[in-house]
């Protein structure tokens, strides 16, 4: 499967534009024609990954290719990067709640991302951090729904550390 951008997509890669995220933008800029989804796959820890990225951006007009149909054949599969054998920490989980804030919110309302950022630089504590969290993850209820919702929550669950013993 080789893909090549639509002018859509060169649209999107002019300076100064930003709708789509790191990961599409690094795949527009990869889809020269001459590349493969086995290449892509390299970026994104798997083939199945690059092809749930390159079917979006397909679907959403900017990217094109001689066999594009190929793309529907990929099936998804579950990808270990979900699993966390790490220490839970409140550091873990204020990156992770960044990165989603980024992720779900910048685009969609940047007013509401920056309150969430600023409501994370000042959690200093698991409750903060919760509060937060319980917050971030109404509104992704609201957008993606409350699978997606309690998806996230069980993530965060396993990286914020145990509640103290009182």
């Amino acid at each position: 499967m080789f893909l090549t951008k639509t002018d859509k997509a060169r649209h999107e890669l002019q300076p100064g534009r930003r709708t789509l995220g790191q990961r599409e933008r690094a795949l527009l800029l990869m889809a020269d024609g001459q590349r493969s989804l086995t290449d892509f796959g390299a970026l994104f820890g798997g083939r199945e990954e690059a092809g749930r990225v390159a079917r979006h951006l397909v679907q959403e007009g900017y990217l094109q290719g001689r066999a594009v149909e190929a793309l529907e054949t990929i099936e998804a599969v579950p990808v270990a990067a979900d699993v966390f054998d790490g220490k839970p920490s409140l550091a873990t989980t204020r990156m992770f709640l960044f990165d989603l804030c980024e992720r779900m919110f910048v685009r969609r309302d940047p007013a509401l991302a920056e309150r969430f950022r600023e409501a994370l630089r000042e959690a200093r504590d698991r409750e903060s951090m919760l509060a937060t969290a319980r917050a971030m993850l109404g509104e992704i209820a609201q957008a993606a729904g409350a699978a997606r919702a309690e998806a996230i929550q069980e993530r965060i669950e396993k990286l914020l550390p145990a509640s103290p013993v009182h």
